[in-house]
């Protein structure tokens, strides 16, 4: 039976959900589906403005209950970095879990990570370490990306560029007027291919 796969972003100017798109191109070509949520904003309206944040896209459903989340066989991660840490909507998601942390809603599921910075050793990696600790409070099985699918990608230093073994990523800038090139939307499709093969080899399909 093929898995349930949803990919679940955080985006304030729209650098993750670019990526989010390409993970998810990565999985439906492994021949997979996905289900895209956003995590809900907890800044004010007015602190956005003055921040120049876009709008968030309406097509794409808000994750408010993680009862939701516990539907899905794996999931991958979008992770835009605050001081080398998850930023507070993400966190005031996971405060949500405390049902699923006592009943092992997640236990077993699968999950994969992507993530964003405003420069390099912006804290990509240190994001990605520090989410280790939350996926094992809930028993959930981290699929780390490497180096094997994307080495060329992610070694050839003739342009700056985000992401890692931990996970695809991108660079976001001091202001965030930076957009996700081309390569790190490559790694981040090649990461949703190999994701879902993964987690599919685990299912049997």
């Amino acid at each position: 039976m093929a898995p349930k796969i949803a990919i679940v972003y955080y985006s304030m100017y729209g650098h993750i959900r670019q990526l989010a798109e390409a993970e998810k191109a990565g999985i439906e070509k492994a021949g997979g589906t996905v289900d895209l949520f956003q995590i809900a904003e907890t800044l004010p309206q007015e602190v956005l403005d003055k921040m120049y944040a876009p709008a968030k896209p309406t097509d794409v459903p808000v994750l408010d209950d993680p009862a939701v989340l516990a539907e899905y066989d794996a999931f991958l991660l979008g992770i835009p970095t605050r001081y080398g840490n998850f930023p507070a909507q993400w966190k005031t998601f996971w405060d949500k879990t405390g049902k699923q942390w006592s009943t092992g809603g997640f236990y077993g599921k699968y999950a994969g990570l992507f993530l964003s910075t405003a420069s390099m050793g912006g804290g990509q990696e240190s994001t990605a370490i520090a989410a280790m600790s939350t996926l094992a409070h809930h028993g959930i099985i981290y699929v780390p990306f490497g180096y094997a699918k994307a080495f060329a990608q992610m070694t050839d230093l003739s342009e700056p560029h985000g992401g890692g073994p931990w996970g695809a990523g991108t660079l976001a800038g001091g202001d965030g007027s930076r957009q996700p090139s081309a390569r790190e939307k490559e790694v981040a499709t090649i990461q949703g291919e190999e994701f879902y093969k993964i987690v599919a080899k685990a299912f049997g399909a």
